[in-house]
């Protein structure tokens, strides 16, 4: 179950590009006109053949986003940045440039630089066995890693082979449980402990819990809170004065936090939830403090600062480990065009950023709602007016199907190789609902022909097979995930 929930989550919290541009245009010289053209030109993954741009605020109200905040960097400096909507409905306060969102994954960016820093000060190795840094908990081996010992490395790049996916915080009330308690799953933690799955090195498995003992070596070997070295160390060198992990937050700042919504457009309950997993999930920031960290990633990649890491980490940083994953960053090479980024997804927030490895651009969008649909559509729009590689979208020319060729799609469908998890495929008015069985989640797709059927908000394929009688026997999902058509249960 994990693997195809974890492929499932990131293609709703990491946004990727799926085709390059084929021409490069110039952006406008005046800013307010790029700001203009971008709020009027955003565009989903998928087009439908002849479907036309769409304006922001129209987008926002569509997907009951009450808050957006995003920046856009420009040749190593911030050209533009501006918020929309409400940071909190009720209260009438607007999102604006101060605004503070809930980075959620994203932490695991600037918890990457904090790891590094360490290294570059020889505090600690990156490729050593993380139970020589742990003093006041200590990872528990077993069979599963087959001998092989977890160095701080696969922990930030998610080759550990380590459980827990994610985390869904805590309500204002809830107890708070300890880091410790966290990593071993007891109460007042409500995740799982984190453990093998199986060795590490072997294949990328995304995992929150890995960061969360990553979080446990800076406290145990620089004796502070975490949220305190991160500040000292990380954050304000680069200037991201109003950005924190205290969890949860100061009542200072309270006036400059957006508050939560869930995707029907009601507040999340106490206005957001905590994250004593800092490292993992538990950034507070904006659009501005993150083109910061952005630029500074940019000009210590050329040598030209080194504000908290040097030339040779930051390369460190940026390489890729396995499947693009370097430390902390996803790496993405769109037409050429290499590009660091990560995105994130907390309880009633979405967010995202993208860094050009060369040329000094990038772009951060974050809302304080749980659908973070739009993302893509503004990125996409940001690619478009400014002339950047890689952001065109699939254009779809849609079906029509017989009443009888929609009925054969109907039914459950069981995972290859473990008959615990199914996807349920229902038809109605034209269109296809995919029901997962893990979280009740659906999504809609439309046909391209009776066979292959695409999703309008981002890139997810399915491809049905049939068999001599014309009966559907399974269906290929991500282009390379099997599931078998079972009976109904």
């Amino acid at each position: 179950m994990q693997k195809n929930k974890s492929l499932l989550t990131l293609l709703f919290f990491v946004i990727v590009c799926t085709q390059a541009c084929s021409q490069v245009q110039q952006p406008p010289q005046d800013v307010e006109t790029r700001i203009k053209q971008v709020e009027e030109s955003l565009v989903g993954a998928i087009r439908i053949d002849g479907q036309g741009k769409w304006k922001l605020e129209d987008r926002m109200t569509y997907y009951k986003v009450p808050g957006l905040s995003m920046a856009v960097v420009k040749d190593y400096k911030i050209d533009w940045v501006k918020g929309y909507g409400w940071a909190d409905a009720g209260e009438k306060r607007k999102v604006t440039q101060e605004t503070l969102f809930q980075a959620a994954s994203i932490s695991k960016s600037l918890n990457g630089v904090g790891l590094l820093k360490l290294a570059q000060d020889g505090k600690i190795d990156l490729n050593a066995d993380i139970n020589t840094y742990l003093t006041s908990w200590k990872f528990p081996y077993d069979d599963v890693s087959k001998g092989k010992k977890i160095t701080i490395a696969n922990l930030l790049s998610h080759t550990a082979g380590l459980s827990v996916h994610g985390f869904r915080g805590y309500a204002q009330g809830e107890k708070l449980p300890t880091i410790v308690e966290i990593l071993d799953g007891k109460k007042p933690a409500n995740s799982d402990a984190v453990r093998s799955m199986f060795e590490p090195g072997v294949r990328p498995e995304y995992s929150g819990g890995g960061t969360t003992i990553t979080q446990l070596i800076v406290t145990d070997i620089t004796h502070t809170p975490y949220d305190e070295f991160m500040s000292a160390n990380v954050l304000k060198p680069m200037g991201m004065d109003n950005s924190f992990f205290t969890q949860p937050p100061p009542q200072a700042k309270k006036l400059l936090l957006a508050t939560a919504y869930h995707e029907d457009g009601s507040e999340v309950k106490g206005k957001y939830h905590i994250y004593p997993e800092q490292a993992p999930a538990g950034l507070w920031t904006n659009p501005t403090d993150l083109s910061k960290y952005i630029i500074e990633t940019q000009l210590s990649l050329e040598g030209k600062s080194a504000k908290v890491l040097s030339q040779s980490y930051t390369k460190t940083r940026l390489t890729p480990i396995l499947d693009k994953i370097g430390l902390g960053v996803f790496i993405n090479e769109l037409e050429g065009d290499a590009y660091f980024e990560h995105s994130g997804g907390n309880e009633g927030f979405r967010c995202i950023y993208m860094g050009s490895v060369k040329g000094g651009n990038g772009v951060v969008v974050m809302v304080n709602s749980d659908n973070g649909t739009i993302l893509r559509e503004v990125v996409n729009s940001v690619f478009s007016v400014y002339g950047w590689h890689g952001y065109t979208p699939i254009t779809k020319k849609i079906a029509t199907l017989t009443p009888q060729q929609w009925k054969l799609l109907d039914g459950i469908y069981e995972a290859s190789g473990n008959k615990n998890i199914h996807l349920k495929f229902t038809t109605q008015n034209d269109k296809l609902t995919l029901k997962q069985s893990w979280d009740g989640r659906e999504i809609t797709f439309e046909a391209e022909s009776d066979t292959e059927f695409f999703c309008r908000d981002f890139p997810f394929p399915l491809k049905f097979t049939k068999d001599a009688k014309g009966e559907t026997t399974q269906v290929l999902a991500f282009e390379k995930d099997v599931w078998i058509k079972v009976k109904e249960k």
